[in-house]
């Protein structure tokens, strides 16, 4: 890593911000994937907030810092951390995943600092971004309005049942993935789903009910975000951090 790499990857993260369309009283930190910046959410952002039942949501799009990617050939680019494979079992970059997860937090503090209570506050990502989302806000001191997965997986498995909070088994989870993803496999999600639910406890969500983990395969999905899933993570976020205030 360069040294203006490894600067990058310890100051404050740089974000873009969509303020609410509404007045504001939920916020959703969104992370974004291996490659690209908040930058590229930003018309999904724009896209949600004209609806009326999310229009008093606030969104943070971070940028993360620019790292050699050791999967990628050692090329230098936008991650969160390094990956050093592809797959579920592999070796980790817990220290760049810890690192990132900490100044993850910071957003998430600064927003409570701003009067957001935790409980109104989504964090979610796509990809290296949910799997972001999820070990942030699994280890959270704060619990949170829900999390949401898009083609994400698990990270660090091995340790993770060590580090979750009081809070993880009630926090909703929203999860969305592809069948035919051909980066992060479907097969990444069921074994970071199956853990979820039988090691760590937590829940699976019933038949229209937004509490627990709710999983939905999309059939045919590569590794995108099709219409279909992001009006599923609509509905989802209209009961996990409605408009008129309230918890499920």
């Amino acid at each position: 890593m360069s040294p203006l790499a490894a600067a990058a990857v310890t100051a404050p993260l740089k974000f873009l911000t969509v303020p609410a369309a509404s007045k504001h009283t939920a916020t959703v930190i969104f992370i974004h994937g291996l490659g690209d910046t908040g930058h590229g959410w930003k018309p999904v952002a724009d896209m949600f907030k004209v609806d009326p039942l999310l229009s008093h949501i606030k969104w943070v799009l971070p940028h993360s810092p620019v790292r050699s990617v050791t999967a990628n050939l050692g090329l230098e680019m936008p991650s969160w951390f390094d990956i050093y494979s592809f797959g579920f079992s592999g070796e980790e970059d817990e220290a760049g995943m810890l690192q990132s997860s900490r100044q993850i937090n910071e957003l998430i503090t600064a927003e409570v600092n701003a009067g957001v209570d935790p409980g109104r506050i989504v964090l979610g990502g796509f990809s290296q971004g949910g799997a972001m989302s999820l070990l942030t806000g699994l280890t959270s001191e704060r619990k949170l309005a829900g999390l949401a997965v898009l083609s994400g997986w698990l990270p660090l498995h091995k340790k993770i049942q060590a580090m979750v909070s009081q809070h993880a088994l009630s926090t909703p989870i929203f999860w969305g993935h592809g069948t035919a993803d051909p980066l992060v496999k479907y097969q990444m999600c069921k074994d970071s789903v199956d853990y979820l639910t039988t090691v760590i406890g937590i829940p699976k969500a019933t038949q229209g009910d937004n509490k627990g983990l709710k999983c939905i395969p999309y059939e045919g999905m590569a590794h995108v975000a099709f219409p279909e899933e992001l009006d599923d993570l609509k509905s989802w976020l209209k009961n996990v951090i409605p408009k008129e205030g309230g918890r499920l």
